[in-house]
């Protein structure tokens, strides 16, 4: 059994587990999110003192369903190696300091049948966009398998095409890793992670690299999306100049749910109209316009 060991607790969330669960429960505690579960995610990945509480906002809406959610298919961009296409991991167990994850057996067997779909461990060995997703999957879905996809070079069709793959019903969800744009002073970057919110919410991609570094599956997602009928929610936006870094140059983050179908527009579901195109950029987080570190991307 190869398990594939925290690289980026300490740097990226606590390394101590009675403080690291003791920190997630709280921003979970503290997030405002709809109460319909949606069928995918985006999640930023920064450190948790920058993105964590916007993280949180995406998996609030995911707590009803533990115990119904099984699988969780968990994409994010590959920032320590060249890669083309998409890596499986060669682990079976992913580790936090929460304790250990499978990984999704049969998804990934599914997923290994498609062209451009790799095995590496040295893709995944330092990758912290997915491993800063997993003490939120961990205390919010609580034993569920991941299929974690490690995502380099890799055009829309394909990252659908794998998503088409272990795509499922309710025992499955998507989630896919991704920061907004980087290193822009913080007015820049609001208006600039606006942009990139409308067009996700219109599902209008290709999004490009300097948009949001997890480009390649968020284009994937919103393909998928677009096929399967999803429609998008806005639950929370906002930059690391919101949270613990300088407004200089900031990292811009927001986490949006995926619904499926119709029932999504109703008012009654426990949703807010966040994702309009009018919705007002500039209240986001209810923060007004009054040195970025490694660990805020």
């Amino acid at each position: 059994m190869a398990i594939r060991p925290p690289a980026v607790a300490g740097l990226f969330y606590p390394a101590q587990a009675s403080r690291l669960r003791a920190d997630v429960d709280a921003l979970l505690d503290a997030a405002v999110g709809p109460a319909l579960p949606p069928k995918a995610l985006i999640a930023p990945h920064a450190g948790y003192i920058y993105s964590g509480s916007t993280a949180a906002c995406a998996y609030a809406s995911l707590r009803s369903r533990q115990g119904e959610i099984a699988h969780v298919v968990l994409l994010g961009p590959c920032h320590r190696v060249s890669l083309p296409g998409i890596a499986l991991p060669k682990a079976t167990r992913f580790a936090t300091p929460l304790g250990e994850t499978p990984v999704w057996a049969e998804g990934a067997a599914r997923a290994a049948r498609l062209p451009a779909v790799v095995t590496s461990a040295e893709a995944h060995a330092e990758e912290h966009s997915l491993e800063v997703q997993l003490p939120f999957i961990q205390r919010v879905l609580g034993a569920v398998d991941v299929l974690p996809l490690a995502v380099g070079w890799a055009d829309a069709s394909l990252v659908a095409a794998v998503l088409a793959s272990v795509w499922g019903g309710a025992e499955t969800v998507v989630i896919v890793s991704s920061d907004l744009s980087h290193y822009l002073p913080y007015a820049d970057a609001r208006r600039r992670d606006g942009e990139t919110i409308r067009q996700i919410l219109a599902l209008a991609g290709p999004l490009a690299f300097d948009q949001a570094c997890g480009a390649a599956p968020v284009n994937g997602l919103l393909l998928a999306g677009s096929a399967h009928g999803l429609r998008p929610r806005l639950f929370k936006a906002c930059n690391s100049g919101d949270t613990a870094g300088d407004k200089n140059r900031v990292v811009g983050y927001a986490a949006i749910g995926f619904y499926n179908g119709p029932d999504s527009e109703n008012n009654g579901n426990g949703l807010n109209d966040a994702s309009t195109d009018n919705h007002d950029f500039a209240n986001w987080g209810g923060l007004d316009d009054n040195d970025s570190h490694d660990n805020a991307v």
